[in-house]
C-alpha cells in the first residue's frame, strides 16, 4: 500500500514538473496610456507577436491605463522586478539619472518624424538607450508617439498668451525651463491626474500629442488648442536586464524580432493615430483648433530654442551638438 502511495506521489511530482515546463514565460507589460492610444495599440501588438514567434513560450500581460502604477511609481517596479517590461516617455529617465534622455524635451530639436528617426535609429539612440544598464534596465527600442501641442482655455497665437498659465508637464528640469520662457507656471503631474485637474481649474493648460489630449478627453475641458508641434514625445520600450538576459537565448532573439516588428508598426500608426484623433478632436465642437501662421510658429521657436543653450551643462553639449549634425539644426 505505502509502495502505491511512493509510485502514485512520484508520478504526480513527474506531472507536475511537466506542467511546469510548459507553463509559459510570462512578461507583465504596463503603461499608463488607453489602449488605443500608439503606444497601447503598439503593446498589445507585441504581445501577439511575442505569443506567434515564441509559439507560445511567452505570454505578455499588457496592463494599460495605469492598472498597476502611476507614472512616478513603474520604473522602480521595474527595477525591482514587479514588472518586466514598460515604455515611459523619455522623460521619465532624467529624474533616474540618466539626464542625456532630457535632450528629446528640447523644445524644436526635431522639425519632423524623418529628422527624429535619424537620431532614435542610429548611433546617437544606441548610446543613449546603452546607458541604462548600470540602472538595471535593458533598452529595446524607440516608440513615437508624436509632436506636442499646446492646449489651454484661452486663445494661444503667440508665446505670451501662455504667460501666467499654470501649465501640466511631465517631470523634466527642460519641460520646466520650456514653460519658464513662454512666462508660463510648470506644474508637475501625473499623467492619469491631468483630465481632473484641467476640469477644476488646478492647471489652465498643458502640451500632448493629439492623441494623448484626445483619448483622455481633455479636449472635453480644454476650449483652445494651438498645433505648435513645439517638441517631441516618444517612448523606449525598456525591460528588466537580470529578467532579460535570464531568457533562453532563442527566447530572446524571437522577442527581439517582435520587437523589431512592432516597433515599425508603433511609428506607423503613432502618425496615422495623431492625424486621425485631431479630426475627432475638430468634430467634437468642443476645442476651437488653431492652426499657427509660419510667422506665428517662427515666433515660438525663437521664444523657445534658448532653452537648449540653457540646458546644454545638464543633457550634455557634445550630445545636444551629435543631435544637431544628425537633423541639420540650425539655432535661431
Amino acid at each position: 500500500m505505502k509502495m502505491s502511495h511512493l509510485m502514485f506521489g512520484l508520478l504526480a511530482g513527474v506531472l507536475s514538473c511537466g506542467a511546469m515546463a510548459q507553463q509559459p514565460i510570462v512578461i507583465k507589460f504596463s503603461h499608463v496610456v488607453a489602449v488605443d492610444t500608439p503606444k497601447g495599440m503598439a503593446a498589445d501588438f507585441f504581445a501577439k507577436k511575442a505569443a506567434e514567434l515564441t509559439k507560445g513560450k511567452v505570454k505578455v500581460e499588457v496592463y494599460p491605463n495605469s492598472q498597476l502604477y502611476k507614472d512616478k511609481e513603474e520604473m522602480e517596479a521595474l527595477q525591482l522586478g514587479a514588472v518586466q517590461m514598460l515604455a515611459p516617455s523619455l522623460a521619465k529617465f532624467g529624474p533616474l539619472g540618466v539626464r542625456e534622455f532630457e535632450a528629446f524635451d528640447l523644445p524644436y530639436i526635431f522639425d519632423n518624424y524623418e529628422e527624429l528617426h535619424k537620431v532614435t535609429t542610429g548611433p546617437v539612440g544606441a548610446a543613449l538607450l546603452a546607458k541604462l544598464e548600470p540602472k538595471g534596465i535593458k533598452g529595446l527600442a524607440y516608440w513615437d508617439n508624436g509632436f506636442k501641442s499646446f492646449s489651454a482655455n484661452t486663445p494661444i497665437k503667440t508665446p505670451a498668451d501662455l504667460k501666467g498659465k499654470k501649465m501640466r508637464i511631465q517631470s523634466s528640469k527642460v519641460l520646466e525651463e520650456e514653460m519658464r520662457s513662454l512666462g508660463a507656471l510648470p506644474q508637475v503631474m501625473a499623467f492619469s491626474e491631468v483630465y481632473q485637474a484641467l476640469q477644476t481649474g488646478v492647471v489652465d493648460g498643458t502640451e500632448n500629442p493629439i492623441s494623448n489630449l484626445y483619448t483622455q478627453k481633455m479636449h472635453e475641458v480644454q476650449k483652445h488648442l494651438t498645433l505648435t508641434d513645439h517638441g517631441y514625445l516618444g517612448y523606449a520600450v525598456i525591460v528588466n536586464k537580470k529578467f532579460w538576459d535570464g531568457l533562453p537565448a532563442d527566447v530572446r532573439g524571437q522577442l527581439e524580432t517582435a520587437m523589431k516588428d512592432a516597433t515599425t508598426y508603433a511609428n506607423k500608426i503613432a502618425k496615422e493615430q495623431n492625424d486621425k484623433d485631431l479630426e475627432s478632436v475638430k468634430k467634437s465642437g468642443k476645442t476651437q483648433v488653431y492652426v499657427p501662421t509660419k510667422e506665428e510658429r517662427e515666433a515660438f521657436k525663437k521664444a523657445l530654442t534658448p532653452v537648449h543653450a540653457k540646458m546644454a551643462d545638464r543633457i550634455g553639449k557634445d550630445l545636444i551638438q551629435s543631435i544637431y549634425k544628425e537633423t541639420g539644426f540650425t539655432a535661431q
